[in-house]
């Protein structure tokens, strides 16, 4: 949506775009639930292969990201703990966050590991939240916001896509690829950071798409923060957290603070290079926000405007 805005203001189509993103994720319709019409309405065609997954029942993204995690952990030795530091992080970063739905909940390690499993591997606090809420931004050129009371996040480059020989239907076709662990978010990484003339060791703070734990940490590997199966270590090291190389989620993200599709992670990603987040990383001057990896992907670098 704000690659939208961008192009809209560069194109001469408009001047100032407002992007926001309301739900009723709680009270309203439950998105991660697996719906019975869907299984109906999807066998025999369609342009779909969800006729080959549906009737023997992977209906929800719980069931989908559960056997992405199982093939990381089978193939790279990935541990329940590591996922663990990622929800963790996350909980660190929304108790230190009065507007977040777990600001008063603490967790530790072992409270993580404790929870039940929902889908193995994941447990409870490797999903994301259900939430009510809202979030919006304003987009303008530079001159304009420079003339604002706030100071103004500069959107050093967006990019978006899918991944390479894609099939239709939802997710699930991708459990059937040479390699189901390989994301769009590595086709957008590659042209973010060409656009942006940056590389991953430029980014200061990162916003990731979290509706799981195994998806953030997916994306450590596709936005080049570590090797290919190295995402586990990574956050294992500390890296992740407040004071390490690359803070993530510093708002709690969608594993604590609110699942808003990402518009909560763009958000914050604006806060950080403002300089106004409740987990503020010092001199923060790029942040990167990402969308879901499968089966496309989108992500901006916000720099500070100094």
């Amino acid at each position: 949506m704000v690659a939208q805005a961008v192009g809209a203001i560069l194109s001469g189509q408009a001047t100032t775009v407002v992007v926001f993103r309301c739900l009723n994720g709680r009270s309203g319709r439950r998105f991660g639930a697996g719906s019975p019409v869907a299984q109906q309405a999807r066998v025999g065609g369609q342009q779909s292969w969800d006729e080959f997954f549906l009737p023997w029942g992977l209906v929800t993204p719980g069931q989908f990201f559960a056997l992405l995690a199982q093939r990381h952990m089978t193939e790279f030795g990935t541990t329940h703990e590591q996922l663990g530091r990622i929800a963790v992080a996350c909980r660190d970063r929304a108790n230190a966050n009065p507007a977040a739905q777990m600001h008063d909940r603490v967790m530790t390690l072992d409270d993580y590991l404790d929870a039940p499993m929902i889908a193995e591997p994941l447990r409870l606090f490797d999903f994301c939240l259900e939430t009510d809420g809202a979030n919006a931004l304003v987009v303008t050129t530079v001159e304009r916001a420079r003339d604002l009371r706030q100071p103004p996040a500069l959107i050093r480059a967006v990019a978006q896509g899918v991944s390479r020989g894609g099939q239709g239907g939802a997710m699930w076709p991708v459990l059937v690829r040479e390699d189901a662990l390989q994301m769009a978010s590595r086709q957008v990484a590659e042209r973010l950071y060409q656009r942006a003339g940056v590389g991953p060791d430029d980014v200061d703070v990162a916003q990731f798409y979290d509706c799981f734990s195994i998806t953030a940490l997916l994306q450590f590997e596709d936005y080049g923060f570590c090797g290919p199966g190295e995402g586990g270590p990574f956050a294992e090291s500390g890296a992740i957290d407040l004071g390490g190389r690359l803070p993530i989620n510093t708002s709690g993200g969608h594993l604590s603070e609110a699942y808003i599709h990402g518009m909560n992670h763009v958000v914050e990603g604006v806060r950080q290079v403002r300089g106004t987040s409740t987990s503020q990383v010092p001199e923060a001057e790029v942040s990167l926000v990402t969308s879901a990896p499968p089966i496309a992907a989108s992500a901006l670098l916000l720099t500070a405007d100094r």
